[in-house]
């Protein structure tokens, strides 16, 4: 397995090329060779291609435009393939079930895409948030039924150990639950701060990190990307150097 930093822990420093730029070769300085490139400006792919190659770095998943990916399957893979990147990813499903309509219109708005996709030699991945761990009105809970309704073939699940848990589940469960499917996740630590839940630097909170490792090895993950969507007034750049610093003493960097 392999680590990385996922770029919207840093989107605040990502709004045009120049700090795009900048940003990745900070991230290439703390250590991370892996990055994913979500919420960060308009990019050309060669130019990123171009950048990515001067860092040392390899976008190994994005978050990339639903409305690109449900309408221009074949282009999505052709931009990501210029600059080396097999895993395209939704980062969060539109609506986020605040309807009962929301997940079958997900469903039929993007399996078309997923096969096509998969054809054309990528990935599409889904990223996981809490809601996704409710129960519908059958009493089955909505991520069962995103694994029923794609095969692995069609999607993959970009899980994120902090909604995990954040959502009532076992992050480490449910890598192996998953196992096959995961070949990209999200590390996010959650800690409580005066009676909140708050998304940590990793190692710094509470989940059982050492469980997710063993799990994620069983599962097949490739990559562990970093995440802190909200670093609480502290330099995004330090919270990512310390949880390489943490992944580093447990052999991971």
């Amino acid at each position: 397995m392999e680590i990385g930093a996922q770029f919207y822990t840093l989107r605040d420093y990502c709004k045009t090329l120049e700090g795009l730029l900048e940003s990745l070769k900070k991230v290439a300085d703390i250590g991370y060779k892996n990055v994913q490139i979500s919420g960060v400006c308009a990019y050309e792919p060669a130019w990123l291609a171009e950048q990515l190659k001067a860092n040392g770095l390899q976008c190994v998943i994005t978050h990339y435009s639903n409305d690109k990916i449900i309408k221009e399957p074949q282009q999505t893979v052709k931009d990501h393939q210029v600059f080396g990147c097999w895993y395209i990813g939704i980062g969060c499903m539109p609506g986020g079930l605040e309807h009962p309509e929301d997940y079958d219109n997900f469903v039929s708005a993007f399996k078309p895409s997923a096969k096509k996709i998969h054809e054309l030699g990528c990935l599409l991945m889904y990223h996981n948030h809490q809601f996704e761990f409710m129960k519908d009105s059958r009493g089955k809970l909505y991520i069962e039924r995103i694994l029923e309704d794609f095969s692995p073939e069609e999607l993959g699940i970009t899980m994120d150990t902090y909604w995990v848990q954040f959502g009532g589940g076992d992050p480490a469960w449910w890598l192996e639950h998953m196992s096959g499917r995961v070949p990209c996740i999200h590390l996010k630590d959650m800690a409580c701060v005066e009676k909140n839940q708050r998304m940590a630097v990793i190692g710094e909170g509470n989940i059982n990190f050492d469980a997710v490792f063993r799990s994620a090895d069983k599962a097949g993950v490739k990559y562990m990307l970093v995440e802190q969507d909200d670093c609480y007034g502290e330099d995004p750049f330090e919270c990512l150097k310390r949880s390489y610093k943490y992944l580093k003493a447990q052999g991971l960097a």
